[in-house]
């Protein structure tokens, strides 16, 4: 069977998405993993299904390039938006159901505007935080980190004895204003280090608020695919109304 799919990437973070709303798509983790291998398929780090939903405009599944599904992606939530749209399912406002429940959306020019889940629980090992926004993120500062070998060093936190169970996102976090900071990510499923991370520059932006080095609820995030914001509603140690906002455009287009 043929299948029309879009390419889309959202600050270098790059995703197939498939409209499944006839449910046709076989869900194989060999195919989806084949499909997203840079090689001897399409490339991405992840592939998003778009379909019905009876609670929302749509329902986003996603699956990471190992070809299993996955957690939130901010990122692909973000590329999924401007699909819908390109289908005449919305038209600049969404609500839309993912793994971690229902998700709103605002298109305002080129940027995307997503609301994340709320972050009630930050924790510490040492000097380094861990919190969940949608995607389990471990936050550690490091300098030069044009010199950081992020899959090695990724790697070695993702599957300590802590984390090789579930595994974890890791984000190398460096300072570069007030409220800006650069980042680099190492993302479970992918493996290696991708360009941008929604659910993680998220996940950066409230530590960076929450250990103090922030100071402001909206906050810049540079990362090697371009440069993303995040804003959010500080409310004792708990943070509500928080909005990812970058850019999402399409790629390209084609038939598998």
């Amino acid at each position: 069977m043929r299948h029309r799919f879009t390419k889309y990437q959202g600050a270098g973070n790059d995703f197939i998405i498939i409209d499944n709303r006839e449910r046709e798509f076989e869900k194989s983790e060999a195919v989806i993993k084949r499909l997203c291998d840079r090689h001897f398929g399409i490339g991405a780090d992840g592939m998003i299904l778009l379909e019905n939903d009876p609670a929302s405009d749509f329902r986003m599944v996603y699956y990471n390039a190992d070809g299993r599904e996955s957690s939130m992606c901010g990122n692909g939530g973000r590329c999924i938006v401007r699909y819908a749209r390109s289908l005449g399912i919305i038209k600049d406002t969404a609500i839309f159901s993912a793994i971690d429940g229902l998700h709103e959306a605002f298109i305002e020019s080129e940027l995307v505007k997503l609301r994340m889940l709320d972050v009630k629980e930050i924790r510490k090992i040492g000097d380094d935080l861990i919190l969940d926004t949608g995607s389990p993120h471990y936050i550690t500062m490091r300098e030069n980190l044009d010199q950081l070998k992020v899959k090695e060093e990724g790697a070695k936190i993702r599957y300590s004895d802590l984390f090789s169970e579930r595994g974890i996102n890791v984000n190398f976090v460096s300072q570069a204003g007030p409220s800006e900071f650069r980042v680099r990510t190492y993302e479970r499923g992918v493996e290696d280090e991708t360009l941008s991370c929604g659910t993680g520059v998220t996940a950066v932006a409230i530590a960076m608020y929450f250990s103090g080095l922030a100071k402001d609820n909206s906050v810049i995030l540079n990362t090697e695919g371009g440069k993303l914001r995040v804003e959010f509603e500080p409310e004792n140690d708990h943070f509500k109304n928080v909005y990812l906002i970058g850019p999402a455009e399409a790629v390209f287009d084609g038939l598998i």
